[in-house]
């Protein structure tokens, strides 16, 4: 079976969005990294849901916490910080978490601020995005 393009036919809108995310701890996607980051062939996007811009310390605590409890491993190139995030509409189940970094996407897609922490790494726990090229991401709610 050959691995369709994720199509977004449209976007949340703000309300939407506010809405989408009541009781979502954070968001979890994992992408194919660029063929030349072999010790590396992920690329992780965590989408934490506060506004909050944390504390370096908890940031680190958090870090540490994802990659532990998805055995990732070797993580390079990490971003941390408050960013625009849309939610594109699809053909797919969840909505698909967007980060927003051209001026041109801030005033045309919906979005919220949330705390993003991006990295390259690797781990066997993702084996869809290492060896199927696939992007996929998954929510997390409070409990």
């Amino acid at each position: 079976m050959e691995a369709k393009a994720i199509q977004t036919l449209s976007y949340l809108g703000y309300d939407e969005i506010q809405n989408h995310l009541k009781g979502v701890s954070h968001i979890i996607m994992a992408a194919p990294a660029p063929k030349h980051f072999q010790e590396t062939p992920i690329h992780f996007t965590f989408f934490l849901n506060t506004q909050e811009n944390l504390p370096l310390e908890i940031q680190e605590a958090v870090f540490g916490k994802f990659l532990e409890e998805h055995s990732i491993t070797n993580p390079k190139e990490v971003m941390s910080q408050m960013m625009p995030v849309g939610f594109g509409k699809g053909t797919h189940e969840t909505h698909m978490p967007l980060l927003i970094v051209k001026q041109e996407d801030m005033q045309n897609i919906p979005h919220t601020p949330m705390f993003v922490m991006d990295f390259l790494a690797d781990s066997e726990n993702f084996s869809e995005a290492k060896t199927n090229s696939l992007t996929g991401w998954s929510y997390v709610y409070e409990s």
